[in-house]
């Protein structure tokens, strides 16, 4: 079957942050490529799944992340996963100072810490620049919840974090 003639066009503008939000959800490199190729194969299949769909990049956020869902059920009925950090999972650049290296190595720790629910808004507003109701159309829930869970999360990223950050200041 031919792919969609966007396809590749698609893939060179969303597969990187598309990675990015899997990998913050999956915490595993492999599974994440795994997700990222069904999400891609499915549109390949099903070219029209795109018909009429005002924003693609926010309809394949939440493709990748209703991918990462089903994932989640097939291994276990609570939704179990592993959280050991994978290999790229660096939210940032590698930096090249020590201090940049402290903070990164920090900073992925406490994103790893937060609730999956709040790690994936933060991912979508601070990474894929989502705004709170493409992030609520994404994850399927109310603008407001996705607001206070980004919130949440920011507070408790700033709580692990200030200590750092006024020690490398």
């Amino acid at each position: 079957m031919p792919a969609s003639p966007d396809l590749a066009q698609l893939y060179d503008e969303h597969a990187q942050p598309l990675f990015g939000f899997l990998l913050q959800l999956t915490r595993n490199e492999g599974d994440t490529r795994d997700l990222l190729q069904e999400v891609f194969v499915k549109l390949a299949r099903r070219p029209n799944l795109l018909d009429g769909v005002g924003n693609p990049r926010a309809y394949l956020f939440r493709l990748a992340h209703n991918a990462a869902l089903d994932l989640f059920r097939r291994r276990g009925a609570d939704g179990r996963r592993t959280e050991s950090l994978a290999v790229g999972a660096d939210a940032f650049a590698p930096a090249d100072d020590p201090d940049g290296q402290a903070f990164q190595a920090e900073l992925n720790s406490a994103l790893a810490e937060l609730p999956a629910e709040q790690r994936a808004v933060v991912h979508l507003k601070l990474w894929a620049g989502m705004t709170f109701d493409e992030i609520a159309t994404t994850l399927d829930l109310s603008a407001n919840t996705a607001a206070s869970r980004y919130r949440y999360g920011l507070d408790k990223l700033r709580l692990r974090l200030r200590p750092l950050h006024n020690e490398l200041t």
